[in-house]
């Protein structure tokens, strides 16, 4: 942003009428304009000058604006605001800007080395960096200089993974952290607190962060709650990053984000003005992944809708084309016509493992990976909820969130609140074993599962904080016992295939 701004103004002109009690000129009076000669004058081109060497010259203003403290080390700053400001320096005649980037690598070593060995951060292996140099006259020339550098270790082996269909491919985290909970439904978000949590998360490794602002919509239509700001707080997310942290970090984050139109009909112009609504409000140039849902299956304009998007992917505005909430049938379909996307994300959890029963094993044959969600159901595959009896009024936590209510419901379906108490006391059992959480467990069984890819955490940012839960489960290996316990109390509960449909059939039920 600074550079294009230098470049675009490389000389400004004021006139304005004579108003000494006015600090500033007036906006209507600025124009732009050439400079009518090489040379510099002494009375209003005083302040300008001309830097040359050979052929190689550059008019500059003498007083340059320098930009070292959009760091981050002198105090937050707001992009808005920091241009706007720009704006008044460049109005005012002060033209040039210097940008010192490299002080973002300093300002991160300095005040946020804490979260650097955050785990796993503390796995890497960091390069020394040494400054050799001599004295040369009056010039300290540099002689040796080695670059920061991240080097990957065996666990983020463990914690990276794949996905592709024939030339299109993405790397992820396994543990994905999903932000619908941004949506208003799960507390009150506050935008600050939770950009400075999403850098917390990316710290730790969890670097890949999924939008379901349809989530905001849903609640917005039953309860009035407002808008939620996921892809806009990702597009603060990311500029904080490419501000604040190394390149390594940046080339590691990844922003899956969803379009979940209404089933009208499907043009190129109409698709493409809503990708690119994505793009600008997570300001990035193209999307690591579009998640694609369709409604109604009977209108077949998904198939329309999808091939736009593969016309968007060649254009290098989206990266990798997928779908969200999608029945194995039509999945079948859309492969079938030549569509490469890369994953399905569908609801998976120890209670609901319908994805296990079609839908993997197409996969399997076709190499598309899932990514799954509910996977601790909105927390009650959790310690909260051990031993409780929803029955007796205020002896368990309150169903209060969106996701708890539509979990409890799926429980209900599956075998009821006794069955699930075994559940949970056989996953405390394992935990305890291994010395870590519930949700733990539950996510990494699920990741063992055949064909799924990743697992997402919902992120209450700003208000709660799972960053120890989520990277232990790269740590956790379940045995053959584990396994065969976990699945004996399973099996007890219904086959919600047959009592809800295949995966996203919760949706087009009336």
């Amino acid at each position: 942003m600074a550079a294009s701004l230098h470049h675009a103004v490389p000389k400004l002109t004021i006139t304005t009428a004579a108003r000494p009690e006015s600090r500033w000129p007036s906006f209507n009076s600025v124009r732009c304009c050439a400079p009518t000669t090489t040379t510099t004058t002494t009375d209003a081109g005083a302040h300008r000058i001309t830097v040359k060497n050979g052929n190689d010259s550059l008019d500059i203003c003498r007083v340059l604006n320098g930009m070292w403290q959009t760091s981050g080390g002198w105090g937050r700053i707001d992009r808005d605001d920091a241009v706007e400001a720009m704006l008044r320096y460049a109005d005012a005649g002060l033209s040039t800007f210097d940008m010192a980037d490299h002080w973002s690598l300093w300002a991160f070593l300095q005040l946020k080395m804490a979260e650097l060995l955050y785990q796993p951060f503390s796995s890497f292996s960091f390069n020394g960096m040494k400054l050799v140099s001599r004295r040369v006259g009056d010039v300290r020339k540099v002689t040796s200089l080695k670059p920061l550098q991240c080097v990957l270790t065996e666990e983020d082996n463990r914690r990276i993974v794949v996905v592709k269909n024939g030339k299109d491919s993405l790397d992820m985290c396994r543990v994905v952290n999903g932000m619908w909970q941004t949506s208003g439904g799960w507390g009150k978000i506050d935008r600050d607190n939770a950009v400075d949590a999403m850098l917390k998360y990316a710290d730790a490794g969890l670097t890949t962060f999924d939008m379901a602002d349809i989530c905001n919509e849903l609640i917005k239509n039953s309860s009035n709650t407002a808008d939620g700001p996921a892809e806009d707080l990702y597009g603060i997310f990311i500029n904080r990053i490419r501000r604040e942290r190394p390149p390594e970090v940046l080339d590691r984050v990844r922003g899956l984000t969803k379009w979940v139109p209404p089933p009208v009909k499907m043009t190129g112009s109409h698709v493409r003005q809503n990708i690119d609504i994505s793009r600008k409000r997570m300001d990035v140039s193209s999307l690591d992944m579009l998640q694609f849902h369709w409604w109604d299956y009977s209108n077949r304009g998904y198939l329309d809708a999808l091939k736009h998007l593969n016309d968007l992917k060649e254009e290098g505005k989206i990266k990798t084309v997928a779908l969200t909430n999608f029945d194995t049938e039509r999945l079948q379909i859309i492969l079938e016509n030549g569509i490469p996307v890369v994953s399905n994300q569908v609801q998976h959890s120890l209670v609901d493992m319908r994805p296990q029963q079609k839908m993997a094993e197409l996969c399997q044959l076709t190499g598309v990976k899932l990514i799954t969600y509910g996977t601790v159901m909105g927390g009650l595959l959790s310690e909260k909820f051990l031993d409780t009896n929803l029955s007796i009024p205020f002896s368990a936590p309150p169903l209060n969130t969106p996701s708890l209510q539509k979990y409890k419901r799926m429980v209900d379906a599956w075998g009821g609140w006794s069955l699930f108490q075994s559940l949970l006391r056989t996953l405390n059992k394992i935990a305890s074993k291994h010395g870590v959480s519930i949700p733990t467990v539950a996510v990494k069984y699920i990741l063992d599962q055949p064909a799924v890819a990743g697992s997402m955490i919902g992120v209450r940012l700003g208000l709660a904080e799972h960053i120890n839960d989520a990277n232990a489960v790269f740590s956790l290996v379940l045995d053959e016992e584990d396994m065969n316990s976990i699945q004996e109390v399973s099996k007890k509960g219904k086959d919600l295939l047959k009592v809800i449909g295949d995966c996203g059939d919760e949706y087009r039920r009336i």
